[in-house]
């Protein structure tokens, strides 16, 4: 790696990240914020991945976490006065890679402001990606307010939570136009629609191609799909199964025209929402739809607060800290499910480039909320004991947001692989292999932080 990093190529892009982080520095304190460092070796608290546990000599069986992010330190310098801190901030998260993701650390550009409301943050975030992405690349760049996106819509228009704007395509749900339909795989399902411009252009092939990705990348039962001839006829595919009257619904409504393409996937809502995004993604690249040499921003807002997990319990769905919409009487009155969190993302071109919300300062609320998470207020008290017992000595309303420095600098470069812009990063299967990272270490080692390692038979 260290000679990798002579590429002139790697070696500017490592020298641009030093520049950018100077601009974000400059341009936080030039909006009145103050850097201040919080601890790396922490406490385990769930921030929605596996932490990193450190043992403690001092204090047999008891371990430290190395933090997934400086979200209960930040709070509580809003409770001592500090009303806008900033920290370009280390983060670990024991996460499996991905291209757009580092294995186990990344760093954030944290900062959070006493007496803020959502619209405070929007505007900071703003302010810092639109000054960072002029200044450091000749891409026409939105000049904001970034458009806001309700998660729900998000989720109906685009299948995803992180949309990339580039690509014209809109999802839209045509399950009414099928409800008498003979087409048994239509039946008692939810239809997302997907209509391509000009697509009928396309052959067979292409056709074939999308269905084999459908149901093998995006795990589909199938992919249906009609072509509209320049006579307004309908042709291929599940083409018998749409009438006339069909035909003519999606032309009135869905701005159906002669020689476009109609993709239909059909499932349960939140699966056929997924498959759809999947499907819109790859005819986007497939078709080579995406605007070129652009940056587009919206605002992801309104996510819910809960989820049902893999077990099916209740568990927090973004940030465990958040605000509830509605407040207490939202937690003691609403379906979990139903309660939305004053939450937001930031995304640009389909990357998630920040995460924020207006924070819970409120003890009872906070208590009320992990309580219908599973967690015990005794549970609050030992896990979360700082915030907790801060709360009770009057806190400021605060809120904040964390964009994510390491695929800023990958969209700033240009580059499809996050690894790229790290000066020395770990492989895909989280190993440095430069400096021999993880390795076995020495039985005293282990026995001075009271440590037995189970071997695999």
């Amino acid at each position: 790696r260290f000679l990798d990093l002579r590429n002139e190529k790697i070696h500017n892009i490592i020298l641009l990240r030093s520049k950018v982080m100077r601009h974000l520095r400059e341009k936080l304190y030039e909006l009145g914020f103050n850097e201040i460092q919080t601890p790396i070796i922490a406490n385990s608290s769930p921030e929605g991945a596996r932490d990193y546990l450190v043992p403690s000599r001092l204090h047999p069986g008891e371990f430290y976490a190395l933090p997934q992010a400086p979200q209960q330190f930040k709070q509580l310098l809003m409770v001592s006065g500090f009303d806008k801190y900033f920290q370009i901030a280390p983060c670990f998260r024991d996460e499996d890679p991905r291209a757009d993701r580092a294995p186990g650390e990344f760093y954030q550009v944290d900062f959070e402001m006493s007496f803020a409301t959502q619209e405070d943050v929007f505007n900071v975030l703003q302010e810092l990606f639109v000054s960072t992405f002029k200044k450091f690349t000749t891409w026409k760049v939105d000049e904001g307010p970034f458009l806001q996106i309700p998660y729900k819509e998000a989720m109906e228009k685009y299948g995803i939570d992180k949309p990339d704007l580039r690509n014209p395509l809109i999802i839209q749900d045509v399950t009414k136009l099928f409800k008498n339909s003979e087409f048994n795989a239509f039946k008692d399902k939810t239809i997302k629609a997907i209509v391509v411009p000009n697509g009928a252009e396309q052959g067979r092939k292409f056709f074939d191609k999308m269905t084999e990705f459908a149901t093998e990348e995006a795990e589909a039962k199938g992919l249906a799909w009609v072509k509209i001839d320049n006579e307004n006829a309908v042709n291929g595919g599940i083409a018998k199964f749409v009438t006339d009257e069909i035909r003519d619904e999606l032309e009135a409504s869905f701005n159906v025209k002669p020689n476009d393409a109609i993709f239909f996937i059909a499932d349960e809502l939140k699966t056929a929402q997924k498959i759809a995004g999947l499907v819109r993604i790859e005819l986007g690249k497939r078709l080579d739809l995406l605007e070129k040499n652009v940056y587009k921003f919206c605002l992801i807002t309104e996510f819910p607060m809960y989820e049902l997990s893999d077990e099916g319990t209740i568990d927090f769905n973004h940030n465990p800290f958040s605000m509830p919409q509605g407040g207490l009487e939202a937690l003691q009155t609403k379906d979990p499910l139903d309660i939305v969190a004053y939450q937001f993302d930031v995304v640009c071109n389909g990357f998630e480039m920040a995460s924020g919300a207006v924070r819970n300062h409120n003890p009872e609320l906070m208590v009320k909320a992990f309580e219908i998470a599973g967690y015990t207020e005794k549970d609050v008290e030992t896990r979360f004991g700082a915030l907790y017992k801060a709360f009770q000595y009057g806190t400021p309303p605060h809120a904040g947001a964390a964009p994510g420095l390491d695929r800023m600098i990958m969209l700033l470069a240009d580059s499809q692989n996050i690894r790229e812009v790290i000066a020395f990063p770990k492989n895909k299967k989280a190993r440095d292999v430069l400096m021999n990272s993880p390795s076995v270490v020495t039985k005293q080692q282990l026995d001075d932080v009271h440590i037995e390692v189970k071997k695999k038979n």
